[in-house]
């Protein structure tokens, strides 16, 4: 049993789409593969409860039928950092939630487990603790999604910093090309190669969708 923790250096980066690229390679490779958003915010209200994009889209492109409250278990409707939501709701988070649902995920036989995190690594829970301490918990490797664009090197060095000085391997990054007219494009991302000192997993242009930016995605360092 393998599992990977998707983070960014920011919220905006591209993770869902990095995630969903990444189980598409992984079940082109024939492993079977299930998503987990443990937390979402900014969710829309449907007749089945609040409902998030971004795990609709985990739980459309894992292998196997799961329910949305497994993929999801703690959502929130208003697009703010999670622990302000439950506030504004008299609420506290319940990382309970959190864990029986990736226990269920873990009993089921599958060769990896995507965990796309919220936000940037440091994602505040309320009461001291952070979303990163669920990743360090479980001790999963981390896939870092770089938006390249203006501020990337500074963001990501001190993003990998803060990986590993929590205890846990970095065990790829992806460039995810925001700004493709961006001065000096290339040698930005050759000193985040150096940077970084990690496996860089591809460099993703703006493309239409997550199977085609499948495409650019080299998994065999990983794997």
């Amino acid at each position: 049993m393998h599992s990977l923790f998707i983070t960014a250096t920011d919220t905006d980066a591209g993770k869902t789409f990095i995630a969903q690229a990444l189980m598409i390679v992984l079940q082109e490779l024939g492993k079977t593969v299930v998503g987990f958003k443990p937390i979402a915010a900014g969710c829309e209200q449907t007749s089945e409860g609040l409902r998030n994009a971004d795990a609709w889209a985990l739980q459309q492109c894992s292998s196997f039928p799961l329910a949305y409250s497994t993929v999801n278990p703690i959502a929130y409707a208003k697009p703010v950092a999670p622990h302000l939501a439950a506030l504004e709701l008299r609420q506290t988070i319940d990382l309970s939630l959190v864990d029986s649902a990736f226990e269920t995920l873990q009993a089921m036989d599958v060769d990896m487990i995507i965990t796309e995190g919220a936000g940037g690594w440091r994602l505040p829970l309320g009461d001291g603790k952070f979303l990163s301490d669920f990743a360090v918990a479980n001790s999963m490797s981390v896939i870092l999604v770089v938006p390249i664009r203006l501020g990337c090197l500074n963001h990501a060095v001190l993003t990998a910093e803060a990986i590993r000085r929590d205890g846990l391997a970095i065990a790829g990054w992806v460039a995810n090309i925001f700004e493709p007219n961006m001065p000096l494009l290339q040698e930005n991302i050759q000193s985040l190669q150096q940077l970084l000192a990690a496996p860089l997993l591809g460099e993703i242009p703006h493309v239409a969708s997550a199977t085609i930016a499948a495409d650019y995605l080299d998994l065999s360092g990983l794997l």
